[in-house]
């Protein structure tokens, strides 16, 4: 851990760390696997849902609208997903994997899979539920401090 001014508390320390971790996570996350996170996010979601409109996909990943609208213009002209309009309605449109995108997104499950087997070795099941459990009430924590703006 980096040593840090006398002036930080240790809850400072704690928070600056988390933060340290989940940098260093994606940063190697996305240079394991053949797709960032953004795009592995997107496309687990078309995936589940076989077909799904694009405010629906907007709504549900962690990305804005402009970032979810570059991505699908990539990932469309690379021919991993394609988009299409609902008949009669030219503002709905929606998005389905092609079998490129298909095959991409399991090799990319596998790997992510084979990430987070190499990055949680030798953490025993003891340290994985504790590390759960402190995860989901930090979660909803974060969530409560949202609501209340």
């Amino acid at each position: 851990m980096i040593a840090l001014s006398k002036d930080w508390s240790q809850e400072s320390a704690l928070l600056y760390e988390i933060y340290r971790v989940n940098n260093a996570i994606n940063t190697t996350f996305d240079a394991y696997i053949s797709i960032s996170q953004s795009r592995f996010e997107i496309l687990a979601l078309i995936y589940n849902e076989s077909e799904i409109s694009q405010s629906d996909l907007q709504r549900k990943v962690t990305l804005d609208k402009a970032a979810v609208a570059r991505h699908l213009k990539q990932l469309e002209e690379n021919k991993i997903v394609t988009r299409r309009k609902k008949d009669g309605d030219n503002r709905s449109v929606f998005v389905q994997l092609t079998d490129s995108g298909r095959e991409m997104i399991e090799t990319s499950q596998k790997e992510k899979e084979q990430f987070a087997n190499e990055l949680l070795a030798e953490i025993g099941e003891a340290d994985l539920d504790s590390l759960r459990k402190t995860l989901a009430q930090l979660n909803k924590n974060v969530e409560r401090m949202k609501q209340r703006g």
